[in-house]
């Protein structure tokens, strides 16, 4: 069904004979994430995807647990990137709508539901690696391992222009500080000197004022670690107006059409990130996000133009890997599907296949981690140009990483 569209494989799908009887009430699947406010750019189009994803899954019958099927339902919170708002909405969420699974952006407001999870043992999905600790069983991150595949966009970037000297800058919190260790890490490796380091609050300074103090020595490379989309823009846009002409580095570019519309596609060109479209031609062949990651995407800005970003796919994939996992175990139960993924050791991800890791920084093997691209934007479109092994680069440099992430107070045991 490859070349069919997305509307076409949900009604084929919604026809086909099935076997299994299809349980009245459903399973629910909570999403507490931020909607609103500084942060919404990491949990709206997170959203938006999932509701795709509710839809072909229900539309082929809903998930097939032994010789029963059951519709999806999704809940969502939303947690406005607050603590105590976190706390309320997970409770919500597991006592009054009895989720099964429950999806969070993560970061510093994902503390403040740990004892509860815990206490709950509601198996938890976090985008961030750096929340995982011995003492969060039921905490997963199995779509990224953010930041650290961000190594291989420094591999690629040092191996082809051969910088002498970058600037970073990051969001001083629990988002930007395992970012910046990160690239710390990378840089030192390649033997890239740090010539200057700027941190900001997250929900954004001047980004002038920090562009200029990134500018006073020069650096062949400014890079924006991770910061939230509208940091990136304007990030962007002030290297633009002061006339920078060395290479660009960031985690994400969502959005990045405006970011060219606001500068110029000379300055844009090779602007170096990890985030692909998912109509990438090298993204073709992936048997996931049912088996046509190019249909998804098209579909995905048919229902919500302008507003796809990295995490348009990551809790749908996410939700792919829960799926392949409830009907290994024959259970929604979070145990038992923690243990179906756990099972063989590997997991495919959206970039082929993953293995289970995480002990080293967090304590816990509850992270994928994999191949993962590298993106340029080449002639006004965001192209993958090379895939690197984050598996790789931790067997030879992890010591590297660790000692940065030490030094930054975000190892597990510093939280």
């Amino acid at each position: 069904m490859k070349n069919s569209s997305f509307a076409q494989y949900l009604a084929v799908a919604s026809r086909l004979p099935r076997l299994e009887q299809t349980a009245e009430k459903p399973l629910n699947i909570g999403f507490l994430a931020p909607l609103s406010g500084a942060a919404k750019s990491w949990g709206l189009p997170g959203l938006n995807g999932c509701r795709i994803w509710i839809d072909s899954v229900n539309a082929a019958g809903g998930l097939r647990i032994g010789t029963q099927r059951r519709y999806v339902n999704l809940v969502a919170f939303d947690c406005e990137d607050d603590p105590e708002t976190m706390l309320q909405g997970a409770k919500k969420l597991i006592e009054e709508d009895g989720v099964q699974f429950l999806m969070t952006l993560g970061g510093e407001a994902l503390q403040a539901i740990q004892p509860y999870i815990n206490q709950q043992r509601v198996l938890t999905s976090t985008l961030l690696p750096s929340d995982l600790s011995p003492d969060t069983p039921y905490l997963i991150a199995p779509s990224e391992v953010h930041p650290v595949y961000a190594v291989t966009g420094v591999e690629h970037l040092c191996a082809r222009n051969k910088p002498k000297t970058v600037a970073l800058c990051a969001q001083d919190d629990a988002i930007g500080l395992p970012s910046l260790a990160t690239y710390r890490a990378a840089f030192e490796v390649e033997g890239v000197e740090v010539v200057s380091e700027v941190r900001y609050a997250a929900e954004g300074e001047d980004a002038g004022r920090i562009v200029s103090e990134m500018m006073q020595d020069a650096p062949d490379v400014m890079c924006w670690c991770t910061s939230y989309k509208p940091m990136v823009h304007a990030l962007t846009k002030a290297a633009y107006d002061v006339g920078f002409e060395g290479q660009l580095l960031s985690c994400t570019a969502d959005g990045y059409q405006e970011m060219i519309a606001n500068t110029s596609a000379e300055f844009m060109e090779g602007f170096t990130f990890q985030f692909p479209d998912f109509d990438d031609p090298a993204l073709a062949d992936q048997a996931f996000f049912f088996h046509n990651p190019r249909q998804f995407y098209l579909e995905y800005n048919k229902r919500f133009p302008g507003s796809w970003s990295a995490v348009s796919w990551e809790y749908v994939a996410i939700l792919e890997i829960w799926k392949a996992a409830v009907e290994r175990a024959l259970t929604a139960n979070s145990i038992s599907v923690l243990a179906a993924m756990k099972q063989t050791g590997h997991v495919t991800h959206a970039f082929g296949s993953a293995s289970w890791w995480g002990r080293e920084l967090f304590g816990v093997d509850n992270a994928l981690v994999g191949d993962w691209p590298v993106v340029q934007i080449l002639d006004g479109k965001a192209r993958i140009v090379e895939y690197g092994s984050v598996t790789d680069w931790l067997s030879a440099h992890g010591d590297v990483l660790k000692e940065e992430m030490e030094r930054l107070g975000q190892m597990w045991f510093q939280r």
